[in-house]
């Protein structure tokens, strides 16, 4: 064998070793690699179940914390629609202040007729116009009402209270008996007002107002 023989030969051993040093280089770059992306992942996965672990903990305290929402909103909300109640304390209030009303009108409805329903315990009883149907039944108690916007379960029945058109209100009691109207939790909000002066007496004068009654079933 020649000198010029074996070097040659030499050489081809070291360019097998280079290119089998560069494959394993690729391979063990390629593992780890790999491996580098599976840790990624299971960090990726183990801070998911933290956060999921903070927020529950979070949710669990929130419910201890809120436990007595429902109870305090179930006291401020009337639970159900019950119109001679509201009648009631609407003639009330109507008396405390010396007012005489006319009418209370609540919303036509569909599933039945109408029955006339008497304001008791005040100075005055107005004609009440509300459908004589069973109380107890499930359509009956959303019928007449209309969904609050933003507000999931929540409620409202319009309420039309009408002064006696025989007699005018002095201005001051007029303005006392809105303000219990305001207070009421039925009636606490007053959506419209409609006043017409007494030209014969100044001072008084004759009203029609739009009530909404909010109710959480």
């Amino acid at each position: 064998m020649t000198s010029k023989r074996l070097f040659f030969i030499l050489l081809s051993l070291v360019g097998l070793i280079i290119i089998g040093m560069i494959g394993g280089a690729y391979e063990i770059n390629s593992l780890l690699s790999s491996q580098s992306n599976k840790l990624i992942g299971l960090k990726a996965q183990s801070q998911a179940l933290d956060q999921e672990q903070i927020s529950l903990v979070k949710a669990k305290s929130d419910i201890k914390k809120y436990s007595g929402l429902e109870q305090i909103t179930q006291t401020v909300v009337p639970q159900d629609k019950d119109q001679a109640e509201a009648v009631r304390e609407i003639v009330n209030l109507a008396g405390a202040n010396s007012i005489s009303l006319g009418s209370i009108t609540f919303p036509a409805s569909t599933l039945g007729g109408t029955s006339i329903l008497s304001g008791a315990g005040a100075s005055t009883s107005p004609a009440v116009s509300s459908p004589a149907v069973n109380s107890n039944s499930p359509a009956t108690k959303l019928s007449q009402l209309i969904s609050v916007k933003n507000i999931p379960g929540v409620y409202e029945l319009t309420i039309t209270v009408q002064s006696d058109s025989n007699s005018t209100v002095p201005y001051n009691e007029f303005i006392s008996f809105l303000s219990g109207l305001e207070h009421n939790r039925r009636t606490s909000q007053v959506s419209s007002i409609t006043l017409t002066p007494d030209l014969k007496i100044p001072g008084n004068l004759s009203f029609n107002l739009t009530l909404e009654d909010y109710i959480k079933p």
